[in-house]
Order: C-alpha cells, then sequence, then structure tokens
C-alpha cells in the first residue's frame, strides 16, 4: 500500500513537516533519510567550533520554544532540540534510516509516486515533500594535484577527527562560514596554520555567551519576554535584509559594525587590507564572528591571498611559485548548494526529468512546486535562502503552505494537483526582476547565483512578505486531475 506521504530528509523541514502532519491528524507517513540518525547539516558536520549563526530563541518552531543555554545555540543543543521534537510528537516509529532515495517516478495512471531507495528496495506515495536541504554536499575545489597530496586532508563538512592537529603545519582553503568557526579553534592547537582566501568575507560581531540563570528564569516564567526577545532578533535581520533586497544605502549600520570590529582587532594595514572585501556587502554570506580577525592576527597563522596553482605532495603551491608545506589540508568550501535535490533523479509527467526542468537553473513556485511534478513538494527549494535572517521561519510558512496542498487533494478528490506552469513563470519573473536591484547580482561570484549570475537560491525581498504570501494554500493557481471515482461521480465534491 502506498503512503499518503512520504518525507524525503530527516532535518528541520522533514521533522517540521511530520509535526504539521500529526498535527492535522495524518499519520500514514515515513520519514526517509540517507544517514542513520536525524539532524540533517547538524548531524553531518561536526568541525570544531560549530555553532548556529542564528540567535537561539529565534532558532526554534515558533510552536516550541527551547531553553538554551546561550545566545547563539551550539551544535549539541540544536541536536537534542530536534531529538526532543521527535520524542514529543512520537515520530521515531515514523523515520527510516540508511534510506537513501535514488529516484522518484510519478505513475500519472496509478496517481502516485515510485521511490527508488539506493538499496534497490522500493516505496510508494501519494505526495512526496522534499527537505533534502541545500547544504549536504560538500563542494572541492577543482584544484590540480588535489588527490595527490601526502597527508591527511578532508572536507569542513565530513571533519576526521582520527587525525590530531596538535603541532601540525595546517592548510586551510577558503573562508567561508565554516571556516571562520573551525579556523580560530584548530589555531589553538596547530603549531602553524595558513588560510588560503580568495575574497574577504563581511565579518559582523557575534556577542554570544551563556544565559544568565535569572534570564533563563524570565524566560521560563514570563513567556512574552521570550517572544519579545524573538522579535527583536527578527526585526534585525529584517532590517539587514532590507540593505540586501531594497538599498545598499541601508547597510551603513552594519557597515559602521564591520568596519569599527575590523580596526579595532587588527592593527597590523596590511592584513586589514586582505580583510577588506571588494564587493557590496551582503552579496556573498555575510559572516558572524568575533575570533575570526585576532585569530588571523596571530603569529603562527597567516592569511594567504595569493592564488593556488596546485596541491603538491607535501604543501600548497601559489601562482607566484612559493610552495608553503602542510602536514594536513582542510577544505572550507563550501557546499554544491545550487544542484538541489542531487543526486536524486525525479521524473513526473509525461516523463519528464526535474533536471531538465532545471537546466538554465533551478526555479519553483513560491521555491515549493515544480510544473509537470504533481504533488511533489519543495522546503528550502529554490529562492527560499535568506541572506539575513532564520531560515526556520521560512520553512514554518512552507510547512504551512504544503499542508494546505495535502488537505486540498482530501477536501477536493482530487489525485493529483501540479502548478500552473503560467503561475510559475509569473513568479520566476517577479523572482528575477527583483534579484535585479539586490546585492546579490552586484557583480560578485557566490553559491546565490549560477554563472551567468542569476539568482536561484536567495529570496529577493523581506521575510514576512513571503511569509504572506504562503500564509494559505490556493488552488486556483493548480491544475488538478480528480481521483477516477470523483471523475465518475458528477455529485462529488
Amino acid at each position: 500500500m502506498p503512503y499518503r506521504v512520504v518525507i524525503i530528509g530527516a532535518g528541520f523541514g522533514g521533522i517540521g513537516m511530520a509535526i504539521a502532519l500529526k498535527q492535522a491528524g495524518i499519520d500514514d507517513f515515513v520519514i526517509v533519510d540517507r544517514a542513520g540518525d536525524l539532524g540533517g547539516i547538524w548531524r553531518d558536520n561536526t568541525y570544531p567550533g560549530l555553532t548556529c549563526d542564528i540567535p537561539s530563541q529565534l532558532y526554534s518552531f515558533s510552536f516550541r520554544p527551547w531553553g538554551w543555554s546561550r545566545r547563539y545555540p551550539a551544535r549539541a543543543e540544536i541536536l537534542a532540540y530536534l531529538h526532543a521534537l521527535v520524542a514529543e510528537h512520537d515520530l521515531g516509529r515514523h523515520l527510516r534510516f540508511g534510506s537513501a532515495v535514488a529516484t522518484a517516478t510519478f505513475d500519472e495512471r496509478a496517481a502516485r509516486w515510485q521511490l527508488t531507495l539506493e538499496d534497490g528496495s522500493e516505496l510508494q506515495a501519494s505526495t512526496v515533500v522534499s527537505a533534502v536541504g541545500q547544504l549536504g554536499r560538500p563542494a572541492l575545489p577543482d584544484i590540480a594535484g588535489r588527490d595527490e597530496f601526502a597527508g591527511p586532508s578532508w572536507h569542513s563538512g565530513r571533519w576526521n577527527h582520527d587525525v590530531s592537529l596538535a603541532g601540525r603545519r595546517v592548510a586551510v582553503i577558503g573562508t567561508g562560514a565554516s571556516a571562520i568557526q573551525f579556523v580560530p579553534e584548530i589555531a589553538k592547537v596547530a603549531a602553524h596554520v595558513d588560510v588560503y582566501q580568495r575574497s574577504a568575507p563581511y565579518v559582523l560581531t557575534k556577542p554570544d555567551r551563556p544565559y544568565r540563570a535569572a534570564e533563563v528564569a524570565l524566560f521560563n516564567r514570563v513567556p512574552t519576554v521570550r517572544k519579545a526577545d524573538r522579535l527583536r532578533i527578527f526585526l534585525y535581520g529584517e532590517l539587514l535584509t532590507s540593505g540586501f533586497v531594497l538599498s545598499p544605502k541601508l547597510l551603513a549600520g552594519p557597515m559602521q559594525i564591520w568596519r569599527r570590529q575590523l580596526n579595532a582587532q587588527i592593527a597590523d594595514p596590511k592584513l586589514r587590507a586582505q580583510c577588506t572585501p571588494d564587493y557590496v556587502m551582503g552579496c556573498k554570506r555575510v559572516v558572524f564572528s568575533g575570533d575570526w580577525y585576532p585569530t588571523l592576527s596571530r603569529p603562527h597563522v597567516e592569511l594567504v591571498t595569493d592564488r593556488i596553482d596546485r596541491i603538491a605532495p607535501d604543501g600548497v603551491v601559489t601562482v607566484d611559485g612559493t610552495t608553503r608545506p602542510a602536514d594536513v589540508i582542510i577544505y572550507g568550501t563550501g557546499f554544491q548548494a545550487s544542484d538541489f535535490l542531487v543526486p536524486m533523479r525525479v521524473t513526473g509527467l509525461d516523463g519528464w526529468r526535474l533536471e531538465d526542468s532545471w537546466r538554465d537553473g533551478p526555479q519553483a513556485y513560491l521555491g515549493i512546486t515544480v510544473t509537470g511534478f504533481p504533488n511533489f513538494f519543495l522546503l528550502y527549494g529554490p529562492n527560499t535562502n535568506l541572506g539575513g535572517n532564520s531560515i526556520l521561519y521560512m520553512l514554518e510558512g512552507q510547512i504551512g503552505y504544503v499542508l494546505g496542498a495535502i488537505q486540498a487533494l482530501d477536501a477536493g478528490g482530487l489525485a493529483w494537483l501540479d502548478v500552473r506552469p503560467d503561475v510559475q513563470d509569473q513568479f520566476n519573473a517577479w523572482v528575477q526582476s527583483a534579484s535585479r536591484t539586490s546585492v546579490w547580482e552586484t557583480g560578485c561570484h557566490s553559491w546565490y547565483t549560477t554563472a551567468n549570475g542569476r539568482n536561484t537560491n536567495n529570496w529577493p525581498d523581506h521575510t514576512f512578505l513571503y511569509r504572506y504570501r504562503v500564509r494559505r494554500f490556493d488552488l486556483a493557481a493548480y491544475r488538478v486531475m480528480p481521483t477516477r471515482s470523483a471523475a465518475a461521480d458528477p455529485t462529488a465534491a
């Protein structure tokens, strides 16, 4: 028998979707995940210093606040939160680990999805919700000689805890959000650290600290205080977003914060110049740290801005011919964020493949549905990433929208629904038009955009406006197919 819903991915999106189904009285679903436990990126990433960039009060679902121990949650606390959600909503019996989906094919005649797992087993479902996220597949740089390095090397997203860095010379390639966190930690034990930077990030302050006992007591006894703090954090994120989507002039405040921290923490003019970005703030991901600049100023840490020519067996060679010896290489080079759903292959109506629909870049109506793929929904899909606020806020809106679609299928006696091509085209045209005035299309290259500069990842407006757009499911935006019984009975609803 087919499941009512198959959810792919047991991270925040998948767990949140499962809870919504439960609360709506839908129990016929399964959550499949390729790994051996839940958690998504918080399960996969284990590098030293890993914490969330979003303040803890906003990094939880609105329906379930959490007793965070500090202002920015660490990995262990986030995983504990997810495990608590699973326990509280009896989701354990719905979880199926070690179940990577290889293909998903829609059978139009049967009005169901056929899912083939990598182990060869199969599942069937009336509805599929993909919650695989954007940041799960490490991206390794195309550098000559990368496989010839004689020592251990790894990507930050697949940290090798069997190798001690104490007293070693470590080469770190990349200065993105992960490197910003783990470099200060490994610098505490390594003999020398070379940090290879292609472009400097904007680094804003991260005022992290443990919550005082009195604060925790106040949050617990007066829930409105916790909600007020959550709102404060959200509004600051929206202010940052205004600068990203309306005008860079609105970034004067964050720019001042960045400049003040840079000047206060780096005295060397040459190093300060190396740490100064050459692009508009927000065009690449803004990062948050209070110890990045002080770490780069340490005598045994060197920021290398010369372009890498190749990897040699004993180190890294830059274009000027200099070889800097290394015992270990760590790649902090991000993820294949633009390859949504890869390596899963999805086939919809008339044998049409999702990769064909996305040949010119991924797109989806509201980031959730793609024309030609009935009853297939995306969480954290194209153009729903954020540059300045919490993705959980976006996920809650998407989850409610998908639940509305599932309920519309039941209420209307529908076999499937599929977003109309004109609706998707109009939405995508608006996304691209709005993106042209955003900081993401001001000339820099980042994972937010395709090679030709098209924004495929970020939401080009304020997040509260996204929530307004997805506040309810609009059946009129979809083509529908009644069930056979409903089609045969003209009096059926």
